[in-house]
Formats: C-alpha cells, sequence, structure tokens
C-alpha cells in the first residue's frame, strides 16, 4: 500500500497574494500545491493514534514486534496483507473458481498420498484418535486447514510472513467446529530466520511429521542464503521418514514459454486473461534470483517470483537429507488420478468437476494450472 502523505512542516498560515479586494480570485497553482496536502493538528493526532493502534494490534496478534521488510519482500507482504479476506460467498463468485478448486484438489491429492501415511505413523497421538504434527510455511489466510482437519491431525502450527494473513488464518482456525486441532500461528520469514525465533523450544521438542509449502517456496530462491534457511527449517525440524510436501512453478515450463518470445520482442512476457509472466532479461539465468513478475486474476497482482529450476533444488536438498519420493506437473496429476475410485468422486465433491465429469475451468484457466508441478519429499533416516 502506499504510505500515507507527508505532512509539510510549515505552519498553517495561508497568504493570498491577490489583493482584498479580490476575494472571488481563485488561488494560485502555487498556492493550490503548497495547501492540497495540509493536515492540521488534530487531523495529525488522529492519524498517528491511528497507526499506533493499528501497530499495536498487529504485534498483540503475532507475540512480538512487527517487523520491517525491504525489497521485493515488501512488495510480496505489502500485496498480501492487503488482499481481503471474502466469504465463502464470495470466493464462490471468483471468476477462476474452477482453477481454484483444481488446486485445492491436487492439493488434496498430495495431502492424502503422502502425508496421510507420515501422520498415520506419528508418535504424536491426540485423545481423539486423532495423530500427527504439521508445520504449515506459507499458511496465507488459513485456506488448507480444512484439509488437515480431515487428516485428524493432532497440532498444527502456521507461520506466514504476512501479518494480516496470519491473523486470517488463526480466526479461521478458531471459527471450525469443535476446533479438531490444537494450532498455534506466528508472522514469521521462514527465508531469514529459524522457526526458534516465533516458538519456544517445548514446543518444537517433538518434530513434525509432515511440512507442507503451498505455492509459496519460490520465494526462497531469490538468494542461495534465503533457500538454504528454508531447508534448514524444513530438515531442522522434521522427523525420520517425515513428508516435506509443496507446489511450485515448472520452471522448464516458464523457460521455454520465454524462449519461444520472437527474438526481437521487448516485451518478454506470456499468458492470457487468466495469468500473466514477465521477466526483465532474456540471457541472464542465475540458480538464484532468477526475476520475473506475476500476474492471477482475482489472487495475484504482479508480484515479483523466482524461478526455481529443479534440478539444483533437488542436490540442494539433499545436502539437507531431503529426497524425492513424488514429481508430477499438474496435468499429470490429473491424468494420474482423475479415474482413481477415492480421487475421481472428490473432483465431484470438490467441484472441480461437475456430475457429467465437465471441468468448471475453462482454457485459459487450465493452462494456468498447468504452469505448476507437486513434489514431495521424504527425510532420510
Amino acid at each position: 500500500m502506499p504510505p500515507p502523505p507527508s505532512v509539510p512542516t510549515i505552519p498553517y498560515n495561508p497568504r493570498r497574494v491577490t489583493p482584498a479586494a479580490s476575494v472571488l480570485v481563485p488561488m494560485t497553482p502555487r498556492e493550490m500545491e503548497m495547501y492540497k496536502s495540509y493536515r492540521g493538528v488534530g487531523s495529525q493526532r488522529l492519524l498517528g493514534k491511528r497507526k499506533r493502534e493499528r501497530s499495536s494490534e498487529a504485534e498483540e496478534v503475532i507475540g512480538r514486534p512487527t517487523k520491517r521488510h525491504a525489497g521485493d519482500v515488501e512488495l510480496v507482504v505489502g500485496h498480501y496483507n492487503a488482499r481481503p479476506e471474502v466469504g465463502v460467498k464470495q470466493r464462490l463468485d471468483s471468476p477462476i473458481i474452477g482453477l481454484k478448486a483444481f488446486n485445492n484438489w491436487v492439493k488434496s491429492v498430495l495431502i492424502t498420498r503422502f502425508a496421510h501415511p507420515a501422520l498415520a505413523a506419528s508418535r504424536t497421538k491426540g485423545p481423539r484418535g486423532n495423530s500427527g504434527k504439521v508445520l504449515d510455511m506459507g499458511c496465507g489466510k488459513g485456506g488448507d486447514l480444512t484439509k488437515w482437519a480431515k487428516a485428524r491431525i493432532r497440532e498444527y502450527i502456521g507461520v506466514d510472513i504476512a501479518e494480516v494473513s496470519v491473523q486470517h488464518a488463526r480466526h479461521r482456525w478458531e471459527t471450525l467446529r469443535s476446533r479438531p486441532f490444537d494450532a498455534s500461528f506466528a508472522a514469521l520469514d521462514c527465508y531469514e530466520e529459524p522457526l526458534s525465533t516465533a516458538f519456544p523450544p517445548e514446543q518444537l521438542t517433538t518434530p513434525f511429521d509432515v511440512i507442507s509449502m503451498q505455492f509459496c517456496m519460490h520465494y526462497a530462491f531469490e538468494t542461495s542464503q534465503k533457500a538454504r534457511r528454508m531447508l534448514d527449517n524444513v530438515s531442522r525440524w522434521l522427523r525420520p521418514g517425515g513428508i516435506f510436501l509443496g507446489t511450485i512453478p515448472n520452471a522448464d515450463q516458464l523457460l521455454e514459454q520465454l524462449d519461444s518470445l520472437p527474438p526481437n520482442a521487448e516485451d518478454l512476457s506470456f499468458g492470457n486473461d487468466v495469468y500473466k509472466i514477465r521477466f526483465e532479461d532474456r540471457h541472464s539465468r542465475p540458480l538464484f534470483g532468477h526475476r520475473y513478475h506475476f500476474y492471477l486474476k482475482d489472487a495475484v497482482d504482479d508480484v515479483p517470483e523466482y524461478i526455481v529450476q529443479w534440478d539444483n533444488f533437488v542436490q540442494m536438498a539433499l545436502e539437507y537429507g531431503l529426497s524425492v519420493v513424488y514429481k508430477e506437473e499438474f496435468h499429470g496429476v490429473f491424468e494420474e488420478h482423475q479415474d482413481d475410485p477415492e480421487f475421481g468422486p472428490l473432483m465431484v465433491r470438490m467441484k472441480v468437476v461437475d456430475s457429467n465429469g465437465e471441468s468448471a475451468m475453462d482454457e485459459n484457466q487450465w493452462e494456468a494450472a498447468n504452469i505448476y508441478i507437486a513434489f514431495a519429499l521424504k527425510k532420510m533416516g
């Protein structure tokens, strides 16, 4: 969001340059420019009070002072903090509701196939027969909370870089019927700080059975240091045999589309009316900091993101004791599971398709969905 207009230091003492008798002569452009942004003493006090109240509220929610961010991180945080929380009806009215439903179905497939077995094998047991401990890195507004409730987990920790999103996630958990699992939330940049910055040692003594990063891991690949901090947070707090799962943009596909642009093209962008990707450079392709801008209708507004070169990620993950057990493009997830006796009917219940098998997505939404891949890694013993 843009900063508030600065308050001039000059006292409020307007002077008219025209004779006193010329009361109907308008102010000069210079005068109008001088006084258009003026705030009186009362307005200054009121605005200052409101700013302090908002800051205190945020600090109370996350339990520690709000951290200032810089550069691309500030843009990302500002974007997601500014995104309004909407009700169920408004979400259903989204122009990309079919795409959102499909993405949720892919995440449900990932969680069921790879998280459920790890949770069932957990030593973290609850009094109601629930088991397992989950870390949701980049939890956003808590959109996956109902998926974890259906997984019958025992404990959930949600962290996100955007403080306002964390507030919404906590509120969403508080409104879940009977609060089916214990939950804690914090605003934390897991690409800059260890998880122990936000949670006491006793809460982290028992490792996680599952760590999930949905549509957010690519932000870590701004630098090698951030990617390594992210992987350290995953590996350090995940138990041996535990599962790390997530979804990221498909670097190979994005770069192929970049290469397919005309050689003399000045606008290095591609997409359709649902999504748009814009690169800044055609030739420079570093392992870290390979920046592009992403727009997705009704979701993401031209936010900077970073290419995750898969082989580089896999090699780094091995250094942290994490090995790949699954990787598939979204259209491959669909082809693999559309006729599955569990996941096929789930598509109907989640409104990905209707009872006749007709998709809720048009071609442009389908194209947008297929820029992503799903993955699961296991922590080696």
